[in-house]
């Protein structure tokens, strides 16, 4: 499962972002890797907030590589949208697929947890610390589909 191929990426990078990523890995590993350590940090996505939003959300500094709209919910939630997808189906290939990578990104120190996941729904935590990730499939007033991923921090 882990190791399943990133053909078809288009889903949810561009074609050309797709071209530069790293032999055998998502072309966002790297930031994810930041957003997920500073979690943990004491000041959690302080470093990476940029102009404020409506409500308690604000802009990133730190978008991710491929993923469109990521920004900050609070002090405690990083969150980011595939590129829209014609069908739910799509939205449901790019999902494991993102499920997979990320997963992969982690190598191995991070798990799908099963029985709190379902169908549009991925819930992903590390094997320690306080984080977790989800994948969401959301429709849009316009039909179009997109996977939300959202890193959070539990108990916060």
């Amino acid at each position: 499962m882990l190791a399943r191929s990133i053909i078809g990426m288009a889903l949810i990078v561009s074609p050309a972002l797709a071209q530069d990523a790293p032999a055998g890995g998502a072309p966002y590993c790297a930031d994810l890797k930041r957003v997920a350590a500073l979690a943990s940090a004491r000041d959690r996505f302080a470093s990476i907030a940029g102009k404020p939003r409506e409500g308690n959300f604000s802009d990133t500094i730190l978008p991710m590589t491929g993923w469109i709209d990521c920004s900050l919910y609070g002090s405690g939630m990083y969150t980011c949208d595939s590129r829209p997808l014609p069908t739910k189906q799509d939205a449901e290939k790019a999902q494991a697929r993102a499920a997979d990578q990320i997963l992969s990104c982690f190598a191995g120190s991070w798990l799908e947890i099963k029985d709190r996941s379902s169908p549009g729904y991925v819930v992903l935590h590390p094997v320690r610390g306080p984080a977790s990730i989800t994948l969401r499939i959301d429709e849009s007033d316009t039909r179009e589909f997109v996977v939300r991923m959202t890193l959070f921090v539990r108990g916060s």
